[in-house]
């Protein structure tokens, strides 16, 4: 079992069930590993390992936005909510985001929560970046940018209290429409 595993076990059972109702024994089992071994690979615990997962998911998000941005911002968002729209149905409506999780619970550690700060700030910055190089002013591209990616979130969570994906694609097309008609 690698220590990726045990990530992405995290990561998953944080966007299902949040990160207080997260257990690292849970994560072993989930990702089928020792408990040993967990705490072999996270000295630092829970923190530590809840950290990794939204640094993972960070990333994840990170990567599909670089490539699909190069086709322009439109495409950038397109790519965006269709991760999200997978996410959400392939999970039966069950997972959302492990950053927004960790975001608002409150026994949150400083550092997983620096880590989701982090993420939205990728995000958006990698939206922004996008619509600045397509003719839109600074400040209205991270203006645009903070919506997409505040509209993605909150889609996502309603998506799960609905058990309906037509807010999320809802949202998108509204966005779509939007940052079309501005680049």
């Amino acid at each position: 079992m690698s220590r990726e595993q045990i990530v992405t076990g995290a990561a998953d059972m944080i966007r299902r069930r949040g990160l207080n109702a997260t257990s690292i024994r849970e994560v072993a089992k989930h990702a089928g590993t020792p408990l040993g071994s967990t705490y072999h690979y996270f000295p630092g615990g829970k923190n530590q390992l809840a950290t990794e997962a939204v640094q993972w998911a960070a990333d994840t998000v990170q990567k599909v936005l670089a490539a699909k941005l190069r086709k322009g911002p439109a495409e950038g968002l397109k790519a965006f909510f269709a991760l999200w729209r997978q996410i959400v149905t392939d999970s039966d409506f069950q997972a959302g985001c492990p950053v927004l999780a960790v975001s608002v619970e409150e026994t949150t550690s400083a550092e997983a929560l620096a880590a989701a700060a982090g993420a939205f700030r990728t995000w958006s910055g990698q939206l922004a970046d996008s619509l600045e190089e397509h003719g839109v002013a600074k400040h209205r591209a991270q203006s645009l940018a903070q919506l997409v990616v505040a509209a993605a979130e909150g889609a996502v969570a309603m998506c799960r209290a609905q058990r309906s994906i037509e807010p999320l694609d809802n949202v998108a097309a509204e966005l779509t429409a939007l940052i079309e008609a501005r680049t």
